[in-house]
């Protein structure tokens, strides 16, 4: 996806970050319509995101950049990315190789009330250990 640079910066001008100076974002695979993971970008990183097409949220726990795929290769390339009507949210359609969650599965959204239990509907399709070598 390539952006000029005038569309880059009234893009970042009409986002609305909270007083974290976040926004949240949902990731979808742009072809499947597949919710992978919702995540949080800062200003840099939704700016490094457009820049280079490789997707870059802000991480809340360690405090700073995370290029998803950086420590376990399951990168995601940006496909578009939308604003909702309030341009309080982003929409990345991306390409996603591998899994999106940390736990091995396709996505982050696993946890479902099937009968009168809440129960895990998919399984891992790589262990943690393979992806981040613990």
């Amino acid at each position: 996806m390539s952006v000029s640079t005038s569309a880059l910066y009234e893009l970042l001008a009409s986002v609305k970050f909270d007083s974290n100076g976040l926004v949240p974002v949902i990731a979808q695979q742009h072809d499947t319509g597949e919710v992978l993971m919702l995540a949080y970008m800062n200003r840099d990183a939704l700016e490094e995101t457009l820049r280079t097409g490789r997707v870059c949220y802000w991480s809340r726990s360690r405090k700073g950049l995370w290029r998803k795929g950086e420590t376990s290769g399951q990168v995601q390339t940006l496909v578009d990315l939308r604003l909702d009507c309030d341009q309080d949210t982003v929409l990345a359609l991306v390409d996603q190789q591998g899994v999106a969650c940390h736990t091995g599965r396709r996505n982050c959204f696993f946890h479902a009330i099937r009968g009168n239990a809440v129960a895990e509907i998919s399984q891992p399709e790589i262990s943690e250990q393979e992806l981040y070598g613990k």
